[in-house]
């Protein structure tokens, strides 16, 4: 069977998820009941990583392998459209190598979260950001983050329900900016355990809302100690923005 690989975004608010749950609206749900429309079989899709309800996605990634032979990779894009509620949208399809495994070979998975500062939230930009009512400096967090970089032991951003087996996970990237009037925070790492994103997200803003010196941060990201990192951030201001391959 051929094996198509998609770029997926969707409206995470509506949604309970990626991974199919019963009785509960989900992307892969939804997914593989408009892929057996076209297949005329159960089908099973792969996504790059399992994001948590609420979370939004531009460049979700997932392959499946197809029976239909007469088909161009390419019209899985208004086929699957056609069929996914409005929320849900499929950006592009191509085949991929019989081999190719959308999670299994991710190379680096990058998130980003929204923050709209110091100002009211536009009504199209609070469904997708969290609200502070003070600026930031991002110059403080950006010092922060260079003390994320590299392969670590993420346990201090941990959830006691995560249930990986290992809780090292290897930083490539993390940064603060400025787009389109919102502040960002851009990371990217191999792996994420659940929740390590908005645990890292609400430890910078908390520290540097403390005005926590970045020899102290360095401190409590090395201590292991979850009681020392910051609130979980809310869902609703993160977005998994693109994956990375090892190969094409």
């Amino acid at each position: 069977m051929r094996n198509i690989r998609l770029l997926i975004a969707y409206d995470g608010a509506g949604f309970s998820g990626w991974e199919k749950q019963k009785e509960k609206r989900t992307v892969q749900g939804e997914m593989e009941k408009a892929l057996e429309k076209i297949c005329k079989v159960p089908v099973r899709i792969t996504g790059s990583g399992r994001t948590d309800a609420g979370v939004h996605a531009a460049g979700q990634v997932a392959n499946f392998y197809s029976p239909v032979e007469n088909m161009e990779a390419s019209r899985y894009v208004p086929a699957l459209n056609s069929l996914l509620p409005q929320d849900l949208r499929i950006m592009e399809a191509s085949e991929a190598s019989p081999d190719f495994h959308a999670r299994f070979d991710a190379k680096m998975r990058t998130y980003r979260y929204s923050f709209i500062c110091g100002r009211p939230a536009l009504p199209q930009e609070a469904r997708y950001a969290l609200q502070l009512w003070r600026q930031p400096r991002p110059a403080l967090l950006n010092a922060y983050c260079r003390f994320l970089l590299g392969e670590r032991d993420c346990t201090v951003f941990s959830s006691s329900r995560d249930q990986s087996k290992s809780r090292i996970r290897h930083i490539f990237q993390a940064c603060f900016f400025i787009s389109a009037g919102a502040l960002i925070f851009e990371i990217g790492a191999n792996a994420f355990l659940w929740k390590m994103v908005r645990s890292i997200g609400g430890t910078l803003l908390d520290c540097e809302e403390k005005d926590i010196s970045e020899k102290d941060f360095k401190t409590l990201v090395e201590s292991g100690d979850r009681r020392r990192a910051g609130v979980t951030l809310p869902a609703k201001g993160l977005c998994l923005w693109k994956i990375d391959y090892y190969r094409n």
